[in-house]
């Protein structure tokens, strides 16, 4: 039984027997299914083209939890992150300070939460780029880069992008998105 103001992020972390990648919205502990491959692929692609480009004092992640608030703790699908924040190989989460960027790639059954919920949320919670991925056409991505706003802690649309994914935040950075087309 749930409690009655929601579970905190304490809980996330002490309940027993959680599916890996529970992720805490609002109080309530969100499981996700079976990821497709298009999921996958482009997470591979993008960690590839992120660990070429970053300098040593930055670092990208995958499907780490990120501690927005007590009751808030989601796990982006990628995050770039100042490195000196891993404090080692049992590091479970990070503090929304010390993410560059917070990325999100769109399925079917969390759409409503990686193009609303979790941008919202991580944009009040001052993480300064977020980049969403959509299925394009076929199989190609397509990426909508967002840059936080820091007077409205809002984020402002800065394109969108499919083929070649050019960034200078949170580094100058170019990724060819065009190797995830499937004949």
């Amino acid at each position: 039984m749930p409690p009655e103001d929601g579970y905190t992020v304490d809980d996330l972390f002490t309940l027993p027997d959680l599916p890996s990648h529970t992720e805490l919205i609002d109080g309530s502990p969100i499981f996700g299914s079976p990821q497709r491959y298009f999921h996958f692929f482009v997470i591979e692609l993008l960690m590839k083209g992120l660990c070429r480009a970053l300098p040593a004092k930055l670092e990208a992640v995958r499907e780490m939890a990120v501690l927005l608030d007590r009751q808030n703790c989601p796990e982006s699908d990628i995050s770039v992150v100042d490195a000196s924040a891993v404090s080692g190989m049992d590091h479970t989460r990070f503090e929304p300070k010390d993410v560059l960027l917070a990325v999100e790639v769109v399925s079917p059954d969390s759409e409503s939460r990686d193009r609303t919920t979790k941008p919202q949320k991580y944009a009040a919670a001052g993480i300064p780029n977020f980049w969403r991925v959509e299925r394009g056409g076929g199989d190609e991505p397509v990426v909508h880069v967002y840059e936080l706003d820091p007077l409205t802690l809002t984020y402002v649309h800065m394109g969108m992008q499919r083929g070649r994914l050019k960034a200078d935040k949170p580094c100058t950075m170019e990724i060819d998105l065009s190797t995830a087309r499937r004949d």
